[in-house]
């Protein structure tokens, strides 16, 4: 959708979905959606037939951060979908009531989108993070891949701690551009934080906070092979791959994540109802 012919967007938190399929892990409910509804959804929201919608992904490492981050924690809360993406978040909800069928990781729902898009053509898209030379290398690939969707803008934000002085000159860059898509790849937990504190000031339909996406789709970070993903072992091949950044979530935050997932489990069946039936 053009710039020119989007309706305006409204203003506050965003209005709440008319059915959530959630399940609850850690106190942090999971999108069970297919990955089909949640870009039909997405699709409306961008058409002005829904309310803006904020997607993020869920994996062990994010969840155990959540429990010590309050922060984090309520930006995941306010996600309209939070994917699961990590094997280990689909393993743990077959220990509920709702298992979760199967994972959608955050590459699956930009591609996803991304392409659905494509094939209408005339969707603006706004790329926030990373650094500039890979946001050139995302632009170059889009024009291929995407040839039918404007990008409207890219901004690499400086590195560490920023006052809320550039956020506001990011958010008032972002909504000039008028997007009606904003990838945000910051790395987990301060994306999704980035997106809670500014939600409200940007007018864009859908937010997506997916990470390691911005460096899998400008190439300069490999992701796993197909057969990778599908066996559930992409956690392995980035380990491999990148041992420096991913050796905390794999060796201190997944056995943490496992511990913390059998105490709930044990606690709820000894002492309460089951806290992670399907939501009406």
């Amino acid at each position: 959708m053009s710039d020119m012919s989007r309706p305006p967007r409204e203003a506050g938190r965003q209005a709440p979905l008319r059915r959530r399929a959630t399940t609850a892990i850690l106190g942090i409910p999971i999108s069970r959606h297919p990955l089909e509804e949640i870009l039909r959804d997405a699709i409306a929201s961008i058409d002005g037939r829904a309310p803006r919608r904020v997607v993020a992904c869920a994996n062990p490492h994010s969840l155990v951060l959540a429990q010590q981050d309050a922060e984090f924690r309520a930006a995941l809360l306010h996600a309209t979908y939070l994917l699961p993406d990590g094997v280990g978040v689909v393993k743990a909800s077959k220990l509920s009531a709702a298992p979760i069928a199967r994972r959608i990781a955050g590459g699956d729902f930009f591609d996803g989108l991304m392409r659905a898009l494509d094939r209408r053509g005339g969707a603006r898209v706004f790329f926030l993070g990373s650094t500039p030379a890979t946001l050139q290398k995302i632009a170059a690939r889009m024009a291929t891949d995407y040839p039918n969707l404007a990008l409207c803008g890219t901004l690499s934000p400086p590195f560490g701690d920023w006052p809320n002085a550039v956020d506001l000159d990011l958010v008032e860059a972002i909504n000039r551009a008028r997007p009606d898509l904003l990838w945000v790849g910051m790395t987990a937990p301060r994306q999704e934080r980035w997106v809670e504190r500014n939600r409200d000031r940007l007018d864009v339909p859908v937010i997506g906070s997916i990470g390691a996406v911005f460096d899998f789709f400008a190439g300069t970070t490999p992701r796993a092979p197909a057969w990778a993903q599908q066996a559930g072992i992409e956690w392995l091949h980035r380990l491999v791959k990148q041992p420096r950044r991913m050796w905390r979530r794999t060796f201190l935050s997944a056995p943490q994540f496992l511990e913390l997932v059998l105490r709930e489990k044990l606690s709820r069946t000894v002492s309460r109802p089951d806290e992670s039936r399907p939501r009406p």
